[in-house]
């Protein structure tokens, strides 16, 4: 198989302790967070780490957030629950989730200046939690949650708003009914692609009930990222096909189902392996890694946009590339260039010509 490599995506600067980091994740904006307890301990050791968990409840958080290597801090104040998972909602604030019994009250929502609002049930063995950036929130859980007996993770995926209202579960129609473990969540907009067991059903829904169900010739991806009718699952089982859990899976959808046109191993930018790693986050075409034994780097992995030329808003031809940003001739560093039909111009007016695969928006 080939292999294809991730990219680095956003670190955290040096001067925070990355032993104290209670949960990490990218938000709907394209935003790096890492949620800091600065009074942890360290109770035991898990996959090569110390696992910080906070010394007493409630106490007071710290969010580093990294935007496009612009670092600033927000404070929680009164975090009642242990984080194993949080998010930035619309709006300004943050959701909180923690373990805990069947039914009893693990997450936290907290609005824009930092305080909590309110504490509410958000299920048992819960697996996911991603935000979307108009609508509030998803929840997944794994199958000890939904047969907990647990009335919010019996619902597999749980949609909320973003005060944390129940806005719905998932009610996959016949023959996809039966929901008993949620594997892949990415959510883009206010909309939310997942694949479940039993089968390998791949479920697009959203605010208004669910939109399609396609079968999937892979079951038990652990991400997955959508670009137009093309898909990428990371991991999972393949019948009669021996992969790993850093095969990357290329599938194009057809109509109701999907067939694989390709299989890459995942790499880091050196060459070597992506052996293990944390559940990735997934949003839209890109899938957001980190490995177990640490939570300062995040790395990505996107969809690739079509290799057939498109025009950009100035008309010039941008083809290839890793993103859809429309390229427009005024922000154009090396204008006039050979990309927007000039004879190119000199780097520091001297040297070769820009070529076309030098050009900036490649």
């Amino acid at each position: 198989m080939t292999k294809v490599a991730l990219r680095p995506y956003a670190l955290l600067p040096r001067q925070y302790d990355e032993r104290k980091v209670l949960a990490s994740t990218v938000d709907p904006w394209g935003r790096a967070l890492w949620l800091i307890c600065p009074d942890a301990r360290f109770p035991y050791r898990w996959g090569g780490r110390d696992v910080p968990a906070p010394a007493k409840l409630p106490f007071d958080a710290l969010v580093v957030i990294s935007d496009r290597g612009q670092v600033r801090e927000r404070t929680l104040r009164g975090v009642a629950v242990d984080p194993v998972a949080f998010d930035a909602l619309p709006g300004g604030g943050f959701v909180l989730a923690g373990s805990g019994a069947p039914n009893a009250r693990s997450g936290q929502v907290f609005g824009p200046d930092g305080r909590s609002r309110r504490r509410l049930a958000l299920g048992t063995h819960l697996t996911h939690l991603v935000a979307d950036s108009r609508a509030g929130f998803w929840t997944g859980y794994a199958d000890e949650g939904i047969y907990s007996g647990d009335d919010v993770s019996a619902g597999g995926l749980v949609h909320w708003d973003n005060r944390g209202n129940h806005a719905g579960s998932l009610h996959p129609p016949k023959p996809y009914q039966h929901v008993a473990d949620i594997s892949a969540i990415n959510v883009s907009d206010a909309v939310a692609h997942a694949t479940y067991w039993p089968g390998a059903p791949l479920v697009t829904t959203g605010p208004g009930g669910t939109l399609r169900i396609r079968a999937l010739p892979i079951s038990g991806p652990l991400g997955l990222a959508t670009r137009g009718d093309r898909l990428l699952l990371l991991g999972g089982r393949e019948q009669g096909i021996d992969t790993r859990g850093n095969t990357v899976h290329r599938l194009q959808l057809t109509g109701d189902e999907a067939a694989v046109v390709g299989r890459d191993d995942l790499v880091f930018p050196n060459g070597d392996p992506v052996r293990r790693y944390a559940r990735p986050v997934c949003r839209g075409p890109r899938i957001f890694l980190r490995t177990p034994r640490t939570v300062r780097q995040w790395w990505v992995l996107t969809v690739p946009v079509r290799a057939a030329a498109r025009r950009g808003a100035c008309g010039g031809v941008v083809s290839g590339g890793q993103d859809d940003e429309p390229h427009d001739r005024k922000q154009c560093p090396a204008f006039p260039c050979r990309l927007h039909g000039g004879r190119g111009r000199r780097r520091g007016g001297v040297g070769r010509v820009l070529r076309r695969r030098d050009h900036p928006a490649r």
